[in-house]
């Protein structure tokens, strides 16, 4: 595996891959993780992970600072996993340029995560659009845990046409029902049962499609702050009112101090 801190020598390195799949994250690398990049080599071989943590996503100065980072065991992990390319950018070299891309930030990012949290996929935008004018991947892959994100970046790459394909990649749930996720780390074994007893409580009666019976049954659980409980037609990207319709609940809250989301 090739590790560059410095976009120049990374595109000296790529001009030529003609099918080169990336895999963007935060790090704090857990199975969601390896099975992006794990799909992206068993589908078209050569692979690029990007590492960066992104201040311009997040609310708050102590969000950012308490995100899990866990770099030299992740860059063990992509080893293991014969990674072709790892990038690891500093502030300096991802934003010391201007994007010929302008960011498209389609209706979708006012709802969900976008009433709370206003500026979060804007700042998810900027960076992914950065990367992709940088690696000029053949295709991106993403995990449907974060749908709301990866329709966002979907709309922003078809609206300014880039050549560059999403592949989505289904949720990967630990055996106790919880969506794999680098907020996870932050969860003590209390913590990680509450999370684990509402989220399959939940999943079981999702059909009742009751906003106010959900907030209350989280509260039982424990969980007293709860930014939004939605169902919402996965294809048609409105609300759904009838339990025919093809959707999936939507939910953000915190467990201690920290904000999870999930989505099934």
């Amino acid at each position: 595996m090739k590790i560059f801190r410095q976009k120049i020598l990374l595109q000296k390195q790529i001009i030529n891959e003609k099918s080169l799949s990336f895999v963007p994250t935060m790090g704090g690398l857990h199975k969601g993780h390896i099975n992006l990049i794990k799909t992206a080599k068993s589908r078209f071989k050569r692979v690029i992970v990007s590492i960066y943590v992104n201040p311009k996503q997040f609310d708050s100065k102590k969000d950012f600072q308490k995100y899990p980072r866990k770099i030299t065991k992740d860059i063990n992990l992509l080893k293991k996993l014969k990674v072709n390319y790892l990038y690891l950018p500093n502030y300096s070299d991802i934003y010391s340029f201007r994007p010929k891309n302008k960011i498209y930030l389609h209706k979708l990012s006012k709802k969900l995560c976008g009433k709370t949290r206003k500026n979060h996929f804007k700042g998810v935008l900027n960076i992914v659009n950065r990367f992709l004018e940088i690696i000029n991947p053949k295709y991106i892959l993403l995990g449907k845990k974060d749908f709301q994100q990866l329709i966002l970046i979907q709309k922003h790459i078809e609206k300014n046409k880039i050549n560059t394909k999403v592949i989505s990649c289904n949720t990967v749930r630990e055996k106790n029902g919880i969506a794999c996720s680098s907020r996870n780390f932050n969860l003590n074994e209390k913590e990680i049962e509450i999370l684990s007893k509402a989220i399959n409580y939940i999943k079981r009666n999702k059909k009742i499609m009751n906003k106010k019976y959900f907030l209350n049954k989280l509260k039982t659980f424990g969980i007293k702050r709860i930014d939004y409980i939605d169902f919402l037609n996965t294809k048609t990207l409105k609300r759904a009112n009838n339990k025919k319709n093809n959707f999936n609940i939507f939910i953000a809250f915190y467990i201690g101090k920290t904000r999870l989301i999930d989505n099934f």
